[in-house]
């Protein structure tokens, strides 16, 4: 079954998982840092923004996109998705990679709740 549905990648509205500036912890530190981490590199970066301009899953349209090979663009998706900004499903000789909605959200509300 592929759970990497357009429907899946489509944002939750802004108003949920905002943290509260009282929630900020440690924990939320280690969490903001980790996404950090994963978006520490400018390819990463452009591969999270071009699955969130998509309304649907995303082939091979990386690679055509991305003047790297092969193995590197999967590196960097691997990043990605052990940091929990992406999802990828096998369906049949690809993947389909798509943004984890949820995922972005939280790492919004975690920087808008960093200066507070």
């Amino acid at each position: 079954m592929n759970d990497c549905t357009p429907e899946v990648c489509v944002p939750e509205p802004a108003s949920r998982q905002l943290v509260e500036p009282a929630l900020l912890s440690e924990t939320t530190d280690d969490e903001l840092a980790s996404f950090a981490k994963a978006l520490g590199h400018p390819v990463r970066v452009k591969i999270l923004r071009l699955l969130a301009e998509r309304s649907s899953c995303v082939y091979g349209e990386l690679l055509e996109a991305l003047p790297l090979a092969q193995s590197t663009v999967s590196q960097h998706l691997k990043v990605l998705k052990d940091a929990g900004l992406i999802r990828g499903t096998i369906s049949g000789p690809r993947t389909c990679y798509c943004v984890e909605p949820t995922a972005l959200l939280r790492m919004k509300s975690l920087v808008l709740g960093f200066g507070s």
